[in-house]
């Protein structure tokens, strides 16, 4: 086989090789964008009812962390209790499919570097 017949048979095997890699990548929800993995439906009915799906698609979180964000949205956002196998079906669902990433988010801001906020109340300096 010439060096080229080599070159085109490779070529054309590279669609191949990319499916085979990306064979284990779950399928998105056109509606949602949730990975349709496990519990993914689970996470669509009860999350999307409050906020749009692209809130959760963009966040990531260990298993902790994802049950801390569920406790604030509980304490501040008046999201109802879950049973508690829902709620940790819910929780391994969103851990195992958006995990952690350290390139995901950035640090917080420091207040020093912060913009003047014109909606905070005036201060008073100590006489």
């Amino acid at each position: 086989m010439s060096r080229h017949a080599k070159f085109l048979a490779a070529l054309a095997a590279l669609p191949l090789a990319w499916t085979f890699a990306h064979a284990e990548e779950s399928a998105l929800d056109a509606f949602t964008g949730l990975k349709m993995a496990g519990d993914w439906e689970l996470v669509r009915n009860n999350c999307i009812a409050c906020h749009s799906p692209k809130l959760i698609t963009q966040q990531r979180g260990s298993k902790d962390q994802w049950l801390n964000m569920i406790r604030w949205m509980q304490e501040k956002q008046n999201l109802w209790q879950f049973e508690p196998e829902t709620e940790a079906r819910i929780i391994a669902y969103l851990a195992e499919n958006y995990p952690p990433q350290a390139d995901r988010r950035r640090a917080a801001i420091p207040p020093e570097m912060m913009p003047p906020n014109p909606y905070a109340p005036p201060t008073t300096r100590p006489d």
